[in-house]
This record gives structure tokens, sequence and C-alpha cells, in this order.
């Protein structure tokens, strides 16, 4: 059981967060009674915190809006979770954040106690990031929040954009979601003269303020939109792609693939397609060749024929050897 200071900080970091928090929850995390609960409830009042109480199946105790904090309460995991995470958006795509995500984990070295601060850097120190193979443009931070306000308030957005041959264009699109992916960013958003779904990169797009009127929020295009993208953003960056007919069920090749490895298209029970596409022909065959299961290229013709190549090169590397020997 936590001592009653210990226990007072636990509590008041629970209420932190967004949500009420009924008694017995609250009791059986940290490990006492709920009559307990109730008084380090009141101590927290008479400290001057204003915990707000309410009743019935949704209600529970929650931190009122606005009040005041103590400058840092993270347990031991919450400080490394925030140390992984400044860390990764010092390495992320949002351009000038490394000096502010750095600085920000100084400060909160700063305050940790020693035995947390010498995880954290430890951390630091042994947990490294593979670099990008190419260094990909950063998405402003203002931009991102601009974008951001505009699917939240659900407002057309008026924007010029750039396609990859740097030809430029209006477009009126109402924003859905911001979709990190990579090291990229992406907007996923309705496109209103095209009327179809679309993503944008951000780096490529300059929005025309003010946003336009409100509109009639829409459901994920595929119900996830990060999905959406993963697909998209694949296979724009395709040099070959590959229709092939997968001999199981639609759903069991759904569990075995990343939605950036392509689609499925469901034939029977135990029948479907696959679309898919990768830079090269050696990458898609071991990406079909990974499903486990037999399939059936039908196009392109050279993954026909780079398929078959491999198939005789593979049969020739066991030539000579028994099936007990290589059994063994």
């Amino acid at each position: 059981m936590l001592e009653t200071s210990a226990r007072l900080l636990r509590l008041l970091s629970l209420l932190q967060s967004p949500r009420a928090w009924p008694g017995s929850e609250l009791a059986e995390r940290l490990g006492v009674s709920g009559r307990t609960v109730r008084n380090d409830i009141e101590r927290l009042r008479t400290l001057g915190y204003p915990v707000d109480a309410t009743r019935g199946s949704t209600g529970g105790y929650r931190l009122a809006a606005g009040s005041a904090m103590p400058p840092l309460l993270l347990d031991d995991e919450e400080a490394v979770a925030v140390t992984v995470a400044l860390r990764g958006v010092a390495q992320s795509a949002l351009a000038g954040m490394e000096e502010t995500s750095l600085s920000a984990l100084a400060k909160l070295e700063q305050v940790l106690p020693a035995r947390l601060r010498r995880r954290v850097r430890t951390l630091q120190r042994y947990a490294v990031t593979v670099p990008a193979d190419r260094p990909a443009p950063g998405a402003d931070t203002d931009l991102l929040m601009t974008l951001t306000a505009a699917c939240r308030d659900h407002e057309r957005l008026r924007m010029e954009y750039r396609d990859h041959s740097g030809a430029s264009a209006r477009r009126l699109v109402e924003p859905q979601r911001v979709v990190n992916w990579g090291r990229r960013w992406y907007l996923v958003a309705w496109d209103v003269d095209r009327e179809d779904w679309r993503t944008f990169r951000v780096d490529r797009l300059t929005p025309r303020l003010p946003a336009g009127p409100r509109f009639a929020p829409r459901e994920d295009p595929g119900g996830d939109a990060a999905a959406y993208v993963a697909g998209r953003a694949s296979a724009a960056a395709w040099r070959h792609r590959a229709r092939a007919t997968v001999h199981a069920p639609a759903a069991e090749v759904l569990e075995r693939i990343n939605p950036a490895v392509g689609s499925v298209e469901a034939v029977d029970e135990g029948t479907c397609v696959l679309h898919t596409g990768a830079d090269s022909l050696d990458s898609l065959a071991v990406h079909l060749g990974m499903l486990g299961l037999d399939f059936t290229v039908t196009e392109p013709p050279e993954l026909v024929a780079h398929l078959r190549e491999l198939a005789a090169r593979y049969a020739r590397s066991t030539e000579g050897s028994s099936p007990a020997a290589s059994s063994r």
C-alpha cells in the first residue's frame, strides 16, 4: 500500500486525465478502501485542488478544468514514455521542433529525481533511431495547426497544391484528418470538385485563409484514415504493380498483410485477389512468398518470368541433396 503523501500524488496524477474516475476504480488503482479514497479526495480539496464529483453510471471524480497543478507528476513508466516521445518528435518530420524538443527534454531531466534521471539518460545514450534513407521535407507546425483546426471545425479549405512535377492548381476540399506516415505528413480530405477522397502531401500545399463555410462531417475513408494514407502513399511509390490470385479466404490474407502492402478483393469463400506492388521485382517476390499461402500471379508478365527464374534457381540449390539429408 502506498504511503499517504505518495498516494495523494498518485491520486492527483490520475485525476489529471480527462475522464471521470469511479471511486471503486480509484480504490483498486491505489490499493486502498473506498473510504480512504473519499478521505484523500477531501484532503486534496483542503489543499486547494477543486475535485468535482458526479453521480450516475458515468460519474466519478475529476479535477476541475483550469486547476493549477504541481510542476511535474510522473511515475517511472510515464517519465520513460515522455522521454521516448520527445526524442521521437526531435527526429520527426515536424519542421523546427528538434531544438524545442531537446530543450523540453533537458528541462524534464532537471526536475526528475536522480534515480529516474539516470534511467532517462541511459535510454537517451543507448537507444538510437535508424535515420531515413532519404531526408523528407518537414511540415511547418503552424500549418499543421491550421489544417487540424479546419478538420476539427469542419470548415472547407481553399488551397494551392503542387503535384510531383511542380505544377500548381487550386483545390477546394473538406479536411478530414492529418496523418503522419513515415517522415511525411498527409492531409486526408474530400475533394469537392472530384467528389472523392484524396490525400495531399502537407509540404506541397498552401492554404488560402480564411477557411470556407462549414460542412457535414463524413466517416473516415474505409473507416481508417491512417490505413487509407498508408495504402495510397505506398502505391504512389511503386515501380511495379502486381495482381495475384491467392488460394485462401480474403480475411486470412488481410490478417497477414499491412495496408501499405496492397488491397485484397474477395472472389469466393476460399479465393481472393491481392493487388500489390513494390519498387523491384525481387521485393514483390519476397512479399508474395512471405504470405505463406499458395498463389497464382497473372500480371505483370515480367513478374511471372521473374518468379519462374527464382523457382528454377531454388530448385538448383537443392540438387544433389537427398530428402534424408535435408530433413536432418
